[in-house]
């Protein structure tokens, strides 16, 4: 999964009529220039880091959507990564992007853009990828009111009825970390999960954390809690955007290596993702 469901299809469709403009202007994704880039990109404004989060940032990412402030993981992660560049918070300037604009081809305003994007082959075509500052894990996330919702540790999921959509990891991490006494159900999409969820088909449901607290804030509204993640990566790495053939992106890549090997980084998961209601289950 590259985005949580609730922008999977318009980021699909932003995509492809952005790149539909592209084609018909004339232009290519073949290199860097012609993918709206070119060697040598560098900073907005001289003696500024201009980030971009998205134009409405959610929580846990981003706390009240005012990146500005530093709380939340990845506004947070934003700040590190800049004392790593050897910014003042004062130098760091906040724009806003959508998700598919940022990462189709032409010039950006940004020279940096965090908003939960997955590192793939075909976006890489024409945009820069940093270093993955995160790898998501899988939750468990349930209905109010059922023992799954009450589960402190695995030994106490066994016995709950859970499901899954079909085609993600999440199935494999189910039966081999669970191991549930009675059968996974499989759905055709999250949205058949949530609403099987709703409806007391199942007790709780396993996807990937970012779409765990779509599930519950947006979908659940109240009446559902993560129950916590498991300790097992579903795949999806998220680093920064930034534009094709910047300058920065060796000093932003090597930043978010040193941040996670001096443990900044997961101090941050625990103090953002973890500690916000997702605790890791044993």
């Amino acid at each position: 999964m590259s985005r949580s469901p609730r922008l999977a299809a318009l980021v699909a469709a932003g995509a492809a009529a952005v790149l539909a403009l592209t084609a018909c202007a004339g232009g290519s994704t073949g290199s860097s220039e012609e993918a709206g880039g070119s060697a040598g990109v560098g900073p907005v404004t001289e003696g500024k880091l201009t980030i971009a989060t998205g134009e409405f940032a959610y929580e846990p990412w981003v706390l009240n959507d005012a990146p500005e402030s530093g709380e939340g993981f990845e506004a947070a992660v934003a700040y590190a990564v800049a004392e790593e560049l050897g910014y003042a918070p004062e130098d760091v300037e906040w724009v806003r992007t959508s998700f598919d604009l940022a990462i189709a081809p032409g010039p950006k305003d940004f020279d940096l853009n965090i908003q939960q994007f997955s590192v793939t082959e075909e976006r890489a075509k024409v945009v820069d990828f940093s270093s993955p500052y995160y790898e998501t894990t899988q939750a468990v996330v349930a209905a109010t009111g059922t023992p799954a919702a009450d589960a402190t540790s695995i030994a106490e999921l066994k016995d709950v009825v859970i499901g899954v959509q079909t085609g993600t990891t999440s199935l494999k991490a189910v039966e081999e970390l669970i191991a549930p006494s009675t059968d996974v159900q499989v759905y055709n999409s999250n949205d058949d999960a949530v609403a099987a969820l709703q409806n007391g088909l199942i007790d709780a449901l396993v996807v990937d954390l970012p779409t765990a607290f779509y599930v519950r804030d947006a979908q659940l509204e109240g009446d559902g809690v993560i129950v916590g993640q498991l300790d097992a990566a579903a795949g999806d790495e998220f680093a920064f955007v930034l534009p094709k053939g910047s300058t920065l992106t060796a000093e932003v890549s090597a930043a978010v290596d040193t941040l996670r090997e001096n443990g900044t980084l997961e101090k941050l998961v625990t103090e953002w993702l973890a500690n916000q209601g997702a605790p890791f289950l044993k």
